[in-house]
């Protein structure tokens, strides 16, 4: 082969190479998987008691498959964030985020539980205000799903807009699609019934059977700057299945979250936030009750953080 040719050759593939942007920034988690295989997280750490959580133990319901466990107190006062919670050290960014788990079976012992389980994101940065994602259960009733996303006023968490979506996976059917915004006094808000870069998809088919608290599912999102994307495993083909393509926006904002953040799940007890089909759900848990987290994964979109983080000089 010619030596001009081989010099050119690898001139191409070296500069194909370097187009691919690496993010190397040592405030940012790389892509990681975490199986809560051991005794201790790999890339989480845990806030309060010991009591609070197992890790690398047998899962109740799965054999073969070491969990995470998050156990909620029943002496554990009512709030985000006052009951078991696993969160990264460093931030993460635009990505695909995604989980592996099982909420609790409280459906015999105490129904009317007022119980949350949070997989999300969660930052407050000023002057950038509030980037948050979720995807919640209410263990009230484990058929149903919120999505959801959270921004703010760059200089007041408290000033918050959020559009979110309700789904009964039992049924694939959407409940609401809505937002609500401090500018309009928080009240709800449908979108336009003609607005596809809210409202898609439509339809969802249903998964028969689905009880969130009765095998493990995956679920995850994918982030972008201008679109968020909420989607489920199908448990037998394995189909990934679009919950919520948003891409909308509202009156006065996207909705969508810019800014680095903090990859988080937590288990906790609300005394205001009844699942939507039963009013009543907002009791104390009385038991222990316990979450299982087979797996947590990030893979970040390092050319579009990067770009970001030029942009905002972050």
């Amino acid at each position: 082969m010619n030596k001009t040719f081989i010099c050119i050759l690898g001139a191409l593939l070296v500069s194909a190479a370097s187009s691919v942007a690496q993010d190397t920034d040592p405030r940012f988690m790389s892509a990681f998987t975490e199986d809560f295989n051991s005794s201790k997280p790999e890339y989480f750490g845990m806030g309060g008691s010991s009591f609070r959580y197992s890790c690398g133990v047998d899962s109740f319901t799965e054999k073969d498959t070491k969990v995470m466990l998050l156990r909620i107190n029943p002496d554990d006062p009512a709030g985000a964030g006052r009951g078991p919670e696993i969160s990264t050290a460093k931030s993460t960014h635009f990505g695909t985020y995604s989980a592996r788990f099982r909420v609790p079976d409280i459906q015999k012992v105490q129904p009317n539980t007022g119980a949350v389980s949070g997989y999300f994101t969660y930052r407050f940065t000023r002057g950038y205000g509030l980037s948050e994602i979720d995807i919640e259960v209410l263990i009230a009733d484990p058929r149903i799903i919120y999505l959801g996303t959270w921004t703010s006023d760059p200089e007041n968490v408290n000033n918050l807009q959020r559009v979110g979506r309700t789904i009964n996976l039992a049924t694939g059917q959407i409940l609401y699609t809505n937002y609500r915004s401090y500018h309009d006094g928080n009240r709800n808000h449908d979108f336009n019934k003609d607005d596809d870069a809210a409202l898609s998809p439509r339809t969802i088919p249903a998964i028969e059977g689905f009880d969130a608290s009765k095998q493990f599912y995956t679920y995850g999102f994918d982030w972008y700057p201008d679109r968020l994307t909420w989607w489920i495993e199908h448990p037998e083909t394995g189909e990934k299945i679009v919950l919520w393509d948003y891409k909308g926006t509202t009156p006065n904002f996207s909705g969508i979250p810019q800014s680095p953040t903090t990859y988080l799940f937590n288990f906790w007890h609300t005394d205001n936030w009844p699942v939507d089909t039963n009013p009543k759900s907002v009791e104390k848990p009385a038991y222990p009750y316990t979450l299982e987290i087979d797996w947590m994964k990030y893979e970040p979109y390092d050319e579009l953080n990067i770009r970001w983080r030029e942009q905002n000089n972050w």
